[in-house]
């Protein structure tokens, strides 16, 4: 039986967080032992806004290391650099050409990281078609999106239809994978915001490779409310929820064997208590990661990563590029 083929990316902008490890890189480790995976550094997508060259390449390969410390095997899964294999800029061109202005223009993303800005790059504008690319490219089944990323899915959809229906079929239509559990940590200052690498208050945040102390201190400062009771009320008590959820995704234990813990005891145990768990969960991983990163493993990994996507990827800009109606030499 073929397996699914499972296609998704993380840019190399900020650390990684808590949230993209709980919501994302975990479920990829138990993805790749029932599905066919790539999982690539959108190096490319990065650039839609400036980048310290310095930091990209340091931050680029710190996430590749990081796919490694969580548990993704290259022996299961296809790791590569979105940059590395050529097709992903060269088929994102094409889809450009198929992409309609108010298409793009619709995009809430787009209109969420210009607003404010006096100039904006083109790039920022087009990327969801280079989105699109990266997932038509591997014939993805299935792309585990958030709830930001579920209207880019749409296009990518609307555009392999476009194309299979000037051309003839080619491409596969993806499906959106959403995780039952774990796919939305909220920001440690708002509630009402995700956890984002990308918020300008590192203590809204628990990044992956952040020192144990570092951990205790954000978790000891993480907005609650006036109360005392842990109690998972999402309406009422938003912050004290969001704290329950990271505590039973970190653990595995329910909110309410988490409540029964702490009934009676008030927040400061409670959060002296997840920060411990936090610590617990990512010492591990950090000192895999300290461990990849001294072994020179990483480029040798990318390389093999490389080779195999390309190999994919070649096969599929080759069969859009002859319906085209390009010279294929």
């Amino acid at each position: 039986m073929t397996k699914l083929r499972v296609l998704s990316g993380m840019q190399p902008s900020g650390q990684p967080t808590l949230g993209n490890y709980i919501g994302a890189m975990r479920n990829y480790v138990k993805l790749q032992h029932t599905h066919d995976c790539y999982f690539m550094v959108v190096d490319l997508h990065a650039i839609t806004v400036p980048q310290d060259p310095g930091a990209l390449k340091e931050q680029t390969e710190s996430v590749a290391a990081l796919y490694l410390a969580a548990g993704i095997d290259p022996s299961q899964a296809t790791i590569f650099l979105q940059s590395s294999v050529s097709g992903h800029a060269e088929l994102g061109w094409l889809l450009t050409t198929l992409t309609y202005m108010g298409e793009l223009e619709r995009m809430t993303q787009f209109k969420d990281k210009s607003e404010g800005k006096e100039s904006v790059g083109v790039g920022l504008f087009t990327y969801p078609s280079l989105m699109a690319a990266d997932i038509l490219l591997y014939n993805a089944d299935l792309v585990p999106v958030g709830d930001d990323q579920k209207q880019h899915l749409e296009l990518t959809r609307d555009l392999a239809h476009r194309f299979n229906g000037r051309f003839g079929d080619t491409f596969k239509i993806p499906q959106g994978y959403i995780p039952e559990v774990g796919a939305r940590i909220m920001s440690l200052d708002d509630a009402s915001k995700k956890m984002s690498k990308s918020n300008p208050n590192a203590g809204s945040y628990i990044a992956m490779l952040d020192a144990p102390d570092v951990i205790r201190k954000k978790i000891s400062r993480a907005v609650t409310d006036s109360g005392r009771e842990v109690k998972f009320d999402p309406v009422n008590k938003p912050e004290v929820s969001n704290l329950l959820s990271i505590y039973s995704a970190v653990t595995d234990q329910s909110v309410e064997e988490i409540e029964a813990m702490y009934a009676g005891q008030g927040y400061g145990p409670f959060k002296k208590g997840l920060a411990e768990a936090v610590v617990a969960l990512l010492e591990p991983l950090q000192q895999k990661y300290k461990d990849i990163r001294e072994s020179g493993d990483l480029q040798r990994i990318l390389r093999e990563g490389r080779e195999k996507a390309s190999e994919q990827a070649e096969r599929t800009l080759g069969e859009v590029k002859s319906k085209m109606g390009y010279v294929i030499l």
